[in-house]
């Protein structure tokens, strides 16, 4: 077998995992807000790979358009310097010449800049694209969170644990598989963000992934901490 399948993520399995979460939790926790958050990641999953194509293909309308614009640009430029070779135009001094040739580099100047925004125009659209894409992962990590704060061990022991929506009071072991769904829709999110940016190579999308990889391995900890504190926990019959 090939070891090039192991050298990139694959959506589909991606995808498939976080069915599979969402399944488990649905069984343990039925109308739990935990399993519908998962659903939302579920419906993101399931785009991934699409979204990840779309990212790799060239935009041909805004290139034809641009590199179009671009040519015109150079066909101005070339014009506007053989202006100046014109044999039949005389400047009367040095002084209105070098003038003429100053206005003629300020002006290339602001069509290199031209060309510039243009050839990059394509690079910036996939970009916006991916960092909308980024902030609704930051978006789930975040609610994910929120579930994960209301679950305290220390409450457990206390008698105090809040009911969720649709759910009774955990016991410990519930709430230690409760606290694990939280880290792996946590690492899910995670895995789904750099698989966006294996379809697009930027250096700003690169540090936004960057991001929530470390905002998924901060909250992932947390949780950790929590169960960590369960597994030392002694409960009074």
């Amino acid at each position: 077998m090939s070891t090039s399948l192991y050298r990139g993520l694959d959506a589909s399995h991606i995808s498939g995992t976080i069915k599979s979460v969402r399944r488990r939790i649905d069984v343990r926790f039925p109308g739990s807000g935990l399993g519908k958050l998962c659903g939302e990641l579920e419906e993101v999953g399931d785009a991934a790979a699409e979204f990840k194509r779309s990212l790799t293909r060239p935009i041909y309308p805004i290139r034809i358009a641009a590199w179009s614009l671009i040519a015109l640009i150079i066909i101005l430029a070339l014009a506007q310097f053989a202006l100046l070779e014109n044999p039949e135009l005389s400047f009367a001094t040095v002084g209105d010449l070098l003038e003429a040739m100053e206005a003629a580099l300020s002006e290339l100047v602001l069509l290199g800049l031209a060309v510039l925004f243009l050839a990059t125009i394509e690079g910036r659209i996939k970009r916006h694209r991916s960092l909308k894409a980024l902030r609704e992962l930051r978006s789930i990590a975040h609610v994910v969170d929120m579930h994960q704060l209301a679950k305290d061990p220390k409450d457990l022991l206390a008698g105090d644990s809040d009911e969720e929506e649709g759910m009774e009071a955990m016991d410990r072991k519930q709430l230690a598989h409760y606290l694990d769904y939280c880290s792996e829709i946590l690492s899910l999110t995670s895995k789904l963000a750099a698989l966006y940016l294996e379809g697009f190579d930027d250096h700003v999308v690169i540090g936004a992934v960057n991001e929530i990889e470390s905002l998924t391995s901060g909250l992932m900890g947390k949780i950790w901490q929590k169960i960590m504190i369960l597994d030392r926990m002694v409960l009074e019959p």
